[in-house]
């Protein structure tokens, strides 16, 4: 099953409305069953690709699943304490960390 995001690529959620930037990729869901039954409330499929995503504005990251993310049309760049942990460059489009493929 091939994820529709990559790492380093910046997403917005479609239902909350915030913008963001993937830093890790799961191909099927891989956190707790509770967390799952306690946050997930749409139950989205735990079986697509699930997106770890640091929060633009904000200190926090998300889970997220596939669904509720689109490829952002606003590339500016993205504020987060923890983006300097993960990415290395960015050229405008997206982030590149240490273990990207370039």
């Amino acid at each position: 099953m091939n994820a529709r995001f990559f790492v380093g690529q910046i997403v917005e959620h479609n239902k909350a409305g915030y913008r963001g930037v993937v830093f890790g990729v799961d191909q099927v869901f891989s956190l707790s069953e509770e967390w799952y039954e306690e946050v997930a409330r749409s139950r989205p499929p735990k079986n697509r690709p699930w997106y770890h995503v640091l929060v633009d504005g904000a200190e926090h990251s998300t889970y997220v699943a596939e669904r509720h993310l689109a490829v952002s049309t606003l590339l500016t760049q993205v504020s987060h304490p923890a983006l300097g942990r993960y990415f290395v460059r960015f050229d405008g489009t997206r982030y590149y960390g240490n273990e990207t493929v370039h």
